[in-house]
């Protein structure tokens, strides 16, 4: 075996001895690029694939992690305020820590109270209430998209007696979201309507957001926002007038061309809702519905002297009567009563009527158009041509109609609609759109040359290689030859001019080939041209 490897070795040996200095530098760069290549599928097939285990932990719960981490024996990095693991082992790992209870994070939740404290006074116990669940809301909004860390402050007054004294309680959470970029309003309205919903009798406008660069992001009664409405008001009413212009925009553009007009509407909408009640009488149209009429006559006779009332007085009796008491003259005296009653029962017309008032009712509503100048000619002699009244006043009888508008005297509304018709700066957006065009460009240009650059480097490196493979040859015309060589070159060519004329050196120097070229210039030329054909780079 030994003498194999030497004789193994002895041929290596005799093959680098024979073989010029191109391909010996050849040979040790193939040997380079497979050690390369063998070193980099090593290192990639024992290459250990890390995932993000936690992140942003504080250093005490970071400091568990790690040490239940180096107690299993598993391998991690830590970078920052990151902790990494295997990738396979990442789920594995959670699934420990939290059996351990690991990460807890900040403050103390329901866990609080997993041990009975005999003894403990109202006020604390309230105390450990507010704390479990203000840490509690703070891990529940942490588990949302976009937010880093967040702390929950809640004030829950005391109950009184007197309903009147009683306070509502509050609360405030600080946020930390993920990158730059502000929060959604959806995700800050999901933290509101969690904060509301956790702590009984607190209202969704009593809680206030705040982020940790210190802007407000929602505060205490938002809803009484612009012009008294609420933010889901305010939206309504925004969708409503975004859907009215998109309406006039996109048949606008059917006649007059995509870009070619701009439509904004406002709308005053009320929110109100009521019940309205109106009840009329009509004197001029009463009905007799009952009428009843009663006669009662009485005859009287007295001695004389007898009576108590003077001739032609009349008798109260009570009621609505026609009678008179008539006494005669002489010894006696004798009256006469007659009374007669009628009652009467009208019906008066009357009308009711009732009126629901629903919310969202339209009051008013104004819209402003502007159309672009309509342009003729090309280049140069490009110029804007005013439309005529009549065609102005179609098209603001288009929108008009379509978007409901009453501009008629007399009407329910007093709505405006304003038409006018005005060159738009197209070279502002051709230049926006050129300058897009040209980032966007420039971009594609950076992706291709970052993804396609090492391969594209790779690629170069080895066809350079294969050009040197190509271009080694045998050098001709060694600055030390032999020469017997040459004499059997001569003998080769036809020529003994050499021989017979000159002693032969025992090696060609500068000097022997400069004679050599003046006697014998057609040999040296071939070997030149032979050499130099050799050497030429191959395309």
């Amino acid at each position: 075996m030994k003498e194999q490897l030497q004789r193994l070795a002895g041929q290596l040996v005799g093959i680098w001895k024979q073989i010029g200095l191109n391909q010996r530098i050849s040979l040790v760069m193939a040997a380079l690029v497979v050690l390369v290549a063998l070193g980099g599928v090593g290192l990639w097939s024992t290459r250990v694939d890390y995932s993000l285990l936690y992140g942003r932990l504080e250093d005490a719960e970071a400091s568990k992690v790690v040490s239940v981490l180096e107690e299993l024996k598993i391998a991690h990095r830590i970078v920052g305020t990151q902790i990494y693991v295997p990738t396979d082992k990442v789920h594995l790992l959670r699934m420990k820590l939290i059996e351990r209870g690991i990460p807890r994070g900040e403050g103390v939740g329901y866990e609080l109270f997993d041990k009975s404290n005999f003894g403990i006074s109202d006020f604390l116990q309230r105390a450990n209430f507010v704390r479990a669940i203000q840490t509690e809301l703070a891990r529940s909004i942490v588990l949302m998209d976009g937010i880093e860390s967040a702390r929950v402050f809640v004030v829950i007054p005391e109950n009184r007696l007197l309903l009147e004294a009683q306070k509502k309680p509050t609360a405030s959470v600080l946020v930390q979201s993920r990158g730059m970029g502000p929060l959604s309003k959806a995700t800050v309205n999901s933290i509101r309507s969690l904060v509301a919903n956790a702590v009984e009798g607190l209202q969704a406008s009593q809680v206030a957001v705040m982020d940790s660069r210190g802007n407000t992001l929602v505060s205490e009664n938002e809803g009484d926002a612009i012009s008294g409405l609420s933010a889901s008001q305010l939206n309504v009413r925004r969708e409503y007038e975004q859907h009215l212009a998109k309406s006039a925009e996109s048949m606008l553009e059917q006649v007059l061309g995509p870009g070619q007009a701009v439509v904004r509407v406002a709308a005053e909408i009320s929110f109100d809702s009521g019940k309205k009640e109106d009840e009329k009488y009509d004197p001029e149209g009463q009905v007799t519905l009952k009428e009843e009429t009663k006669d009662r006559k009485n005859d009287t006779a007295t001695a004389s002297g007898s009576s108590s009332v003077g001739p032609g007085v009349p008798v109260n009796t009570g009621a609505e009567t026609n009678a008179t008491a008539n006494a005669g003259a002489g010894g006696g005296n004798s009256s006469k009563m007659a009374e007669k009653t009628t009652t009467k029962t009208y019906g008066v017309n009357r009308s009711t009527s009732t009126t629901v008032q629903p919310p969202g009712t339209l009051k008013r509503l104004s819209a402003a158009v502007f159309v672009n100048a309509r342009m003729e000619g090309e280049g140069t002699a490009r110029k804007a041509v005013p439309r005529t009244p009549e065609e102005l006043e179609k098209l603001k009888r288009i929108v008009q109609s379509t978007l409901g508008v009453q501009i008629e005297p007399g009407g329910s509304r007093k709505d405006e609609l304003t038409l006018e018709e005005i060159s738009f700066n197209e070279q502002y957006a051709a230049d926006l759109s050129k300058q897009m065009r040209k980032e966007q460009t420039s971009q594609l240009v950076f992706s291709l040359l970052r993804n396609l650059g090492y391969p594209a480097l790779g690629l170069g490196a080895l066809l350079m290689f294969f050009r040197l493979l190509k271009r080694t040859s045998v050098e001709d015309i060694p600055l030390s030859v032999p020469i017997s060589e040459l004499e059997e070159i001569e003998r080769q060519n036809g020529s003994t001019a050499w021989s017979a004329r000159n002693r032969k050196p025992e090696v060609v120097t500068v000097g022997v080939l400069n004679q050599l070229l003046k006697e014998s210039p057609e040999n040296m030329n071939m070997a030149l041209k032979n050499w130099i054909n050799r050497n030429k780079p191959i395309d």
